[in-house]
């Protein structure tokens, strides 16, 4: 090679090194973003995000490499739901997760285009997010709890615990009426069956609390079941600690309950749950349409039981049911 043509070949090569990286730069796709739409506040949500990123990872995506994921926390106030779902809309997030029964409604309410993958324990047909679970037909899909299904064995292992006991309380939340009247019904339909006298004590905010405990000595029950909400799961470690100082044994959906003293929990487990959430994610960023995704139903259920809550309670736990538990903390 003469001079003159080496020299111009290295000019040329240094020309394109220059410019290759931004051509490199404008061929990358963007990273696509996934936006988790969700009422409660980050700390009451650590198992169902780790849950929820190794969903993504099964799909293969990883956060920080090649998904990037926007929270937007309403805090347990229902009416900042539509800005948050609106401002994830005007970023136009790849898609949409919304982990609870308001979240998904509004999500569905702000638009028809994005993808939204639901996390709930509601019928979503009948609240009207998708057409049939195996068809959900519009840009909605998801996967259900068993925690409404549920509901009645709360009730009958709180019986099976207290067989002395004829009179218990169901706590609701009545702000969410699309999971405490269908779970209302439900649990009355089970204590007449079990031959209970059931009592429903509303509370719709963590202020509620004190009074509704003072309401469950006045009454006398035995016995308490908490329903699933998002206002009592932002606070289970609050209600378990005021089971512990009404000595009121009290059954609710999941084991962090119970590991801060609560008696009993019995439900869906988050774990599963959120990783089918996670899962089905990453395939609506692959490109799999939500209309053509059947609805999924996480069939894991979990029991938990604290025999020191027992014990300091003068409860003896029945060997049948203490062995059936997933773990009994002691």
């Amino acid at each position: 090679m003469s001079g003159m043509g080496r020299r111009e070949f290295i000019t040329l090569l240094g020309g394109a090194a220059a410019a290759w990286p931004l051509a490199a730069r404008a061929q990358q796709p963007a990273v696509p973003v996934v936006g988790i739409l969700a009422l409660a506040a980050p700390e009451a949500n650590a198992i169902r995000l780790r849950a929820i990123r190794e969903g993504l990872r099964t799909a293969g995506y990883v956060e920080g490499q090649n998904v990037k994921i926007e929270y937007r926390w309403a805090e347990l106030h229902t009416g900042q739901l539509p800005a948050l779902a609106a401002d994830l809309v005007s970023r136009q997030v790849a898609v949409i997760v919304a982990s609870t029964t308001p979240s998904a409604l509004t999500a569905k309410a702000a638009t028809g285009e994005i993808p939204i993958v639901f996390g709930i324990a509601a019928d979503p047909v009948e609240l009207g997010l998708v057409a049939s679970l195996n068809r959900p037909g519009g840009n909605v899909t998801g996967v259900t709890s068993l925690n409404m299904e549920v509901a009645p064995k709360r009730l009958e292992l709180m019986h099976e615990l207290l067989p002395s006991v004829t009179s218990m309380a169901l706590l609701i939340n009545p702000a969410a009426p699309a999971l405490a009247e269908p779970l209302s019904r439900i649990s009355r339909v089970a204590a007449k069956a079990l031959g209970l006298q059931l009592h429903i004590v509303h509370a719709s905010s963590d202020r509620d609390f004190d009074a509704i405990f003072e309401r469950l000595i006045e009454l006398r029950v035995g016995a308490l079941v908490i329903a699933p909400d998002s206002l009592f799961s932002n606070h289970k470690e609050q209600l378990a600690k005021l089971t512990v100082r009404h000595a009121i044994p009290a059954i609710y959906q999941y084991r962090e309950f119970v590991a801060a003293g609560g008696l009993m929990s019995y439900g869906t487990s988050e774990t599963e749950y959120y990783h089918l959430v996670g899962t089905y994610a990453g395939r609506a960023l692959k490109g799999d349409k939500p209309a053509d995704l059947p609805v999924q139903q996480s069939a894991k259920v979990e029991l938990f039981l604290n025999l020191k809550t027992a014990k300091a309670l003068g409860i003896t736990v029945p060997l049948p049911l203490s062995g059936r538990a997933d773990e009994v903390i002691e």
